[in-house]
């Protein structure tokens, strides 16, 4: 059974979550031009899609409406040509509506597992707990046939681990995309011992219709990508420990936050990159590689004193970002939680102490969003960090020590076998953490 075959009836479990919802797009709008060919008009497609919560699902239409129609305009030229023989349909926007309509009539909301037996393709995106996983795996491949395909978007627990416990038999695979999954280009794809060779072809196969860079990560604990993050979260709140004293636990995650930002020429600072993907998230995915990779330093007492306190960070429903390392206020922050005190601190009033202690960035200094798309970013990156290194400010020895910090876990990825190569470790977090360049580098 081939690909597009198999695209005629998928199930996604967990639908209605951060990465559910963006996994239900990519399908949903390429099983509805699959329906569209002629040779398969009167076809039967259905996009199963699945929740435990009706409110949540009510949720996810809406923003399968908003993605599609996103989806429907950048491809109005492709469409055109989809419904060409549709006199009926002149303008865009009667295009763009009536494939709106055309992904929404493939598509099955419930809340009932039982929505999942006749699909041929299974995504499982659904919390980060491998004995949650587990048994809602196994309650899976017991409704399904024997020939259904499983892929999971866990971003560390070991394919092996889950092959075993639900006893899928190599019919499972790790295709962990990356939030949000319509934007984002990267997938890391994770095989287990005995994957069955057809399910790799599927996955390889799919990455091309979905236009996605695909990476290979070994099967071990945590993988590239949160191989690495989780290591460099952990590393920045080594450094808060040791700032602590002299700047209070307030100031010294401002001063990581900042650095790791601006110093570094990141996206955004490292706690403010926990808070988006969830410092419970943060926490569940320490869990599973201590577990897997018998790593006792891989923990936080900092982060787990955070998640007694319900201070969790993540997105509310329509995106914007929850409180938690940091307070925000229209996506940007404004503050730090102050463990001791048990309530958040404002910036206002000791900010900008704090900043001139930490010094401006030195010369050939530019924020991230300036170089993103400079021609000449590689070299103007170099000339910065070439000064960077000379310079004396608190800022710039925080810096370096991160950024050498950095580059020492890239390279025990490469080393412990996680990453084939330093290329992919590099791929991983230019393309899935929007880095402007790789950890791997000679700029030190």
């Amino acid at each position: 059974m081939d690909l597009n075959e198999r695209l005629v009836n998928v199930a996604i479990i967990g639908a209605a979550g951060k990465m559910g919802s963006g996994i239900s797009t990519l399908i949903a709008q390429e099983m509805a031009k699959l329906k569209l060919k002629s040779d398969n008009r009167g076809k039967v497609f259905r996009l199963n899609l699945v929740d435990v919560s009706e409110s949540a699902l009510d949720g996810l239409r809406s923003y399968l409406v908003t993605m599609l129609t996103k989806v429907a305009e950048k491809s109005i030229v492709n469409l055109r040509g989809i419904y060409k023989q549709r006199k009926d349909l002149v303008e865009n926007g009667h295009i763009i509506k009536e494939f709106v309509n055309d992904a929404l009539a493939v598509t099955r909301f419930g809340t009932s597992l039982e929505l999942v037996k006749d699909a041929k393709l299974v995504f499982e995106a659904i919390v980060e707990d491998k004995t949650v996983k587990i048994k809602v795996l196994k309650a899976a491949k017991d409704l399904c046939s024997d020939d259904t395909l499983f892929f999971t978007n866990t971003s560390s627990i070991p394919i092996n681990i889950l092959d075993k416990e639900v006893g899928l038999g190599g019919r499972i695979i790790g295709y962990h995309f990356y939030n949000p999954p319509v934007v984002q280009k990267l997938v890391e794809v994770i095989t287990a011992e005995n994957t069955k060779k057809e399910l790799k072809d599927i996955a390889e196969e799919l990455g091309k219709k979905l236009r996605k860079k695909l990476i290979a990560s070994n099967d071990i604990a945590g993988f590239i990508g949160n191989g690495h993050f989780v290591r460099d979260g952990l590393f920045a709140l080594k450094k808060v420990n040791e700032l602590k004293n002299t700047h209070t636990l307030a100031g010294a995650i401002y001063i990581l936050n900042k650095v790791s930002q601006d110093f570094l020429v990141r996206p955004m600072g490292i706690f403010q990159l926990i808070d988006y993907v969830g410092i419970d998230v943060f926490q569940c995915i320490l869990t599973v590689m201590r577990e897997h990779l018998g790593d006792e330093d891989l923990r936080s007492d900092l982060v787990e004193k955070l998640v007694e306190k319900s201070v969790l960070g993540g997105q509310n429903p329509d995106g914007s970002q929850k409180n938690g390392f940091l307070k925000y206020e229209k996506n940007r922050p404004t503050g730090v939680y102050d463990l001791e005190k048990g309530k958040y601190v404002n910036f206002q009033g000791w900010k900008e102490k704090l900043d001139g202690e930490i010094g401006s960035p030195p010369e050939g200094f530019d924020s991230w969003k300036a170089l993103l798309r400079d021609p000449k970013k590689n070299d103007r990156l170099s000339s910065y960090f070439g000064n960077l290194k000379k310079d004396e400010k608190l800022g710039s020895d925080v810096a370096r020590a991160y950024m050498l910090k950095t580059k020492e876990i890239a390279e025990g990825l490469v080393s412990q076998g996680v990453a084939k190569s330093s290329d992919d470790v590099n791929a991983v977090l230019t393309n899935g953490f929007y880095w402007l360049y790789g950890p791997i580098n000679n700029y030190l």
